[in-house]
C-alpha cells in the first residue's frame, strides 16, 4: 500500500491538509500523519506541497495528440488516452461525430473493443457520448449536415452497453420515439444539443427524458427575454450542463452566471477536444472537414468553432481565475459531477475510501505533476 504525504487534499467539501492518503488499487484510508504506523505501507510519496486531487473525467472529448476517435483505430484511441492522462485526465468518454454511418459503426466497434482491452499508462474509456448524427442542421455547429438523420434507434440499439450519453435535437420528427425506447432499454442519458427548440420544446422534452445539455450555450438557441430557448430551460429546470471553459466558446464572465443559475452541482467541464489537442497550430481534420488551429482556437473554413484543443486542467485553471470560486468545488466539476451523469460516482470522481485510485497532483497553477490511475503510476 502506497502513502502520499505533505499534500493538500481535495475533498468534495473540503481541503484537507495534515493528512495521509493511503492506496492500492483502491483509495483505502485518509488518517492522520501519527497514525501512518499503523498499516502495512510499502511506499511512502512526498507530495511536497501539491494538491492531491481525484482524477479528471471528460466526457466530452472527440481526440487529441493528432488523433480522433472516428479515425476508428484502437492505437489512436490508445495514444488519445496517453495524451490526455498527463494533463490531468484518468477517464473519458470517445466522442462521435456525424459522418456516414459506416464511420459511425467503425468507431463504436472500435470503442467497444478497446474497452474489452486490457491496456497500461492511459486513461480509462468509460463509454462512448454519440454526438450526433440525430441533431438539427440549422445549429449544426461542425457538425457535417450530410449525414444528418432522424433518431434511429434500430442504428445504434447494438452499442447501448457503451453509450453513455447521447447528444440530440429532440425537436426533430421522430425523436419522443426514439427517447422512449432508449429509457426502456438502457441507461444511456439523453442530452439536448445541436438544437433549435424553442422554450416549450425543451422543456417538454425534459419531461420526456432528457437530462443533460451539451456545451452550454453552443450550438443551441440562446436566451432571450422572449424567447428563452433552449438555454432558458436549462436554467429553469434541473437538468446538467457541459462547459467548454476555454474562454472562446463562452465567455469567462460568464462562468460565475452559470453557478448561479444553475448552481454548482449541475456544472460539467469538458474539453470538447478534437486531434489538434495538445499538438501544434497548423491544419487539421475534424468529421471530414478542414479546420485550422490558430492561438488555442480551432474553426472551420468559415470561422464556425470546431472543438477546442482545451486540456481539463486549463479548463479548471480557467474557471478557477475567472470566478475565484474555491478549488476543490471547480475540481468537483471535472471529476464527482461527470461521474454522477454517467452513473460512476460510486466507483470514480472523489477521493473517498474503496473508490478506485484515481489520483492526481497538480501545483497552484493546476500543472499536472503526477498521475495514478488505479494507483499505478504513469506520470
Amino acid at each position: 500500500m502506497k502513502a502520499l504525504i505533505n499534500g493538500k487534499i481535495l475533498m468534495e467539501n473540503e481541503i484537507l491538509e495534515d493528512r495521509v492518503l493511503l492506496f492500492d488499487t483502491k483509495i483505502r484510508e485518509i488518517c492522520k500523519v501519527e497514525d501512518i504506523n499503523h498499516y502495512e505501507v510499502t511506499e511512502i510519496i512526498d507530495a511536497n506541497n501539491l494538491y492531491i486531487s481525484p482524477g479528471f473525467i471528460d466526457i466530452h472529448i472527440h481526440g487529441s495528440g493528432g488523433f480522433d476517435t472516428m479515425d476508428g483505430d484502437i492505437n489512436a484511441l490508445e495514444k488519445i488516452s496517453k495524451t490526455i492522462a498527463a494533463y490531468g485526465t484518468t477517464s473519458f468518454l470517445p466522442t462521435t461525430m456525424t459522418m456516414e454511418k459506416s464511420h459511425i459503426i467503425k468507431a463504436l466497434d472500435t470503442i467497444k473493443k478497446a474497452m474489452s482491452t486490457e491496456t497500461k499508462n492511459v486513461a480509462n474509456i468509460l463509454g462512448v457520448h454519440l454526438e450526433g448524427p440525430f441533431i438539427n442542421p440549422i445549429f449544426k455547429g461542425a457538425q457535417n449536415s450530410e449525414y444528418i438523420i432522424e433518431p434511429d434507434y434500430e442504428f445504434i440499439k447494438n452499442y447501448l452497453d457503451i453509450i453513455k450519453i447521447i447528444t440530440m435535437a429532440p425537436e426533430i420528427k421522430g425523436s419522443f420515439d426514439f427517447m422512449d425506447l432508449i429509457k426502456q432499454n438502457s441507461s444511456a442519458v439523453l442530452s439536448i444539443g445541436h438544437s433549435n427548440a424553442t422554450y416549450e420544446e425543451a422543456m417538454e422534452a425534459i419531461e420526456r427524458g432528457i437530462s443533460h445539455s451539451t456545451h452550454i450555450f453552443n450550438a443551441m438557441t440562446p436566451l432571450h427575454h422572449r424567447n428563452p430557448g433552449v438555454v432558458g430551460a436549462v436554467f429553469n429546470s434541473e437538468i446538467t450542463c457541459e462547459l467548454i471553459a476555454d474562454k472562446i466558446h463562452v465567455h469567462p464572465e460568464l462562468f460565475r452566471f452559470l453557478i448561479k443559475a444553475v448552481g454548482e452541482n449541475r456544472i460539467c467541464l469538458i474539453t470538447d477536444s478534437m486531434r489538434a489537442g495538445c499538438m501544434k497550430d497548423g491544419c487539421y481534420d475534424l468529421g471530414g472537414q478542414s479546420v485550422i488551429v490558430k492561438d488555442g482556437s480551432a474553426r472551420l473554413s468559415d470561422g464556425q468553432l470546431a472543438g477546442s484543443v482545451l486540456t481539463l486542467n486549463l479548463a479548471v485553471k480557467n474557471f478557477f481565475e475567472s470566478t475565484d470560486y474555491p478549488l476543490n468545488k471547480i475540481v468537483n466539476m471535472v471529476s464527482i459531477n461527470p461521474a454522477k451523469v454517467i452513473g460512476f460516482e460510486n466507483q470514480k470522481g472523489s477521493i473517498e475510501k474503496g473508490k478506485d485510485a484515481d489520483i492526481i497532483l497538480f501545483d497552484k497553477e493546476i500543472s499536472i505533476k503526477s498521475v495514478f490511475i488505479e494507483g499505478k503510476k504513469i506520470n
